[in-house]
This record gives structure tokens, C-alpha cells and sequence, in this order.
């Protein structure tokens, strides 16, 4: 019987999962969300069950319980990059760049070829308008992602906002090879900036995100 009851717990666990992803496929979340939660109750620090629920909480605007989620996730499994990157994620999107920075720099520190770690590391610094650090992580963004348009969109911007225009047209020569609509953007935004130099203000860009 002592071994009958692991081997239950496993299917049952099995089974949840199962569901959970079927309901997915057909776009409940919300009843997804409860066979992840009843997972978590068989398996409490299951890693997958842990990042799908804050997944879900997070796309069905629960954003503090998908932080919850998360922070819970992290502690448990302190070195999956994946874990500290979504947590980073969550966080930047509720506007928490203090806390999201940490986050972003821990999941880069575990996996430095985590590309979407450091733009998200990059937005963060260009809202505390730490702007060299910022073109730091988007010089590793872009990189790791060399056709990316929205890594080198931002890192001209940075490059604006350090007073180097001179970077920023080579950026945007580099762009208009394979993104020539972002290019063009780009100087459109920026023309005075490009010009003369002048950093432009810290809101310019947002819709690139």
C-alpha cells in the first residue's frame, strides 16, 4: 500500500495536467487555473505547475497572485533563469521597475544567453533613466538577437539619450538593411535629436516595447 499511494499521487498528478493543458487549448483559463492549483496541492514546489499558474493568473490580469506565483517559483527554484525572467516580466508590466530590475539582472546572472532577459533588464534601466546601462544590456540583446528590430530600436534611443548621436545613425544604417520601416521610425521620432544631438525626453519610444 506504501507504494500504491506514490504511484496514485504521480497519475493523478498526470491526469491534472492533462486537463489543464486541454483547457488551455480550448481557451479556459480560468478552469485551467484550478488544475494547476489542485496540482500544486499534490506537488507544492512543482516547477511546471508553479510557472503555468503564474502564466495564467498573469494573462487573466490576476497580477498580484501571478506574482505570488512567481516569487514562489523563484524561492523554491532559486537557479531557473526562466523563473526570474518571468517574475521580472510580471513585474515590469505592473510599472514595479525596482523590484523587476533585480529580477531581470538575477535571470541574466543564471543564463547570460537570455536574450529577453536583458532587453527586459534594458526597459527597466530606461525608465530609472540609467541609460548606459541600459545600451550595456541592449549591446548584449542584439547580440544574442541580431535580426531583432525592437532591441537595436531601443539601443538607439539609448545612444540619444547618452548625447551620441553618431551611434545612434550607425544603429539605424544597421537597421535599414533588414528593418527599414523601424529605421525609418526611428529618424522620423528622433529627427531633432539625430541632428543636433539633443537627448530626446525619457517617454519618447514606449510604443517600440
Amino acid at each position: 500500500m506504501q507504494i500504491a499511494l506514490p504511484l496514485a499521487s504521480s497519475l493523478h498528478y498526470l491526469f491534472l495536467k492533462a486537463q489543464a493543458l486541454l483547457l488551455l487549448a480550448a481557451g479556459q483559463r480560468a478552469a485551467a487555473l484550478t488544475k494547476f492549483s489542485q496540482m500544486l496541492r499534490l506537488r507544492p514546489a512543482d516547477p511546471y505547475a508553479l510557472a503555468s499558474r503564474g502564466h495564467v493568473q498573469a494573462q487573466l490580469h490576476l497580477t498580484q497572485e501571478a506574482i505570488a506565483s512567481l516569487r514562489q517559483l523563484t524561492t523554491a527554484w532559486p537557479r531557473q533563469a526562466g523563473g526570474w525572467f518571468n517574475l521580472g516580466y510580471v513585474l515590469q508590466q505592473a510599472g514595479r521597475h525596482e523590484e523587476a530590475g533585480p529580477a531581470f539582472a538575477r535571470a541574466v546572472a543564471l543564463d547570460p544567453r537570455l536574450d529577453r532577459a536583458w532587453y527586459g533588464l534594458a526597459l527597466v534601466r530606461m525608465e530609472q533613466r540609467r541609460f548606459g546601462e541600459a545600451a550595456e544590456a541592449l549591446q548584449r540583446n542584439t547580440a544574442l538577437q541580431p535580426l531583432g528590430p525592437y532591441g537595436w530600436y531601443r539601443l538607439a534611443q539609448a545612444w540619444l539619450a547618452l548625447g551620441e548621436p553618431g551611434k545612434a545613425r550607425k544603429v539605424i544604417a544597421h537597421l535599414r538593411r533588414f528593418e527599414p520601416r523601424v529605421a525609418a521610425q526611428l529618424e522620423r521620432e528622433n529627427a531633432a535629436a539625430l541632428q543636433a544631438g539633443i537627448s530626446p525626453t525619457s517617454e519618447a519610444g514606449h510604443a517600440a516595447r
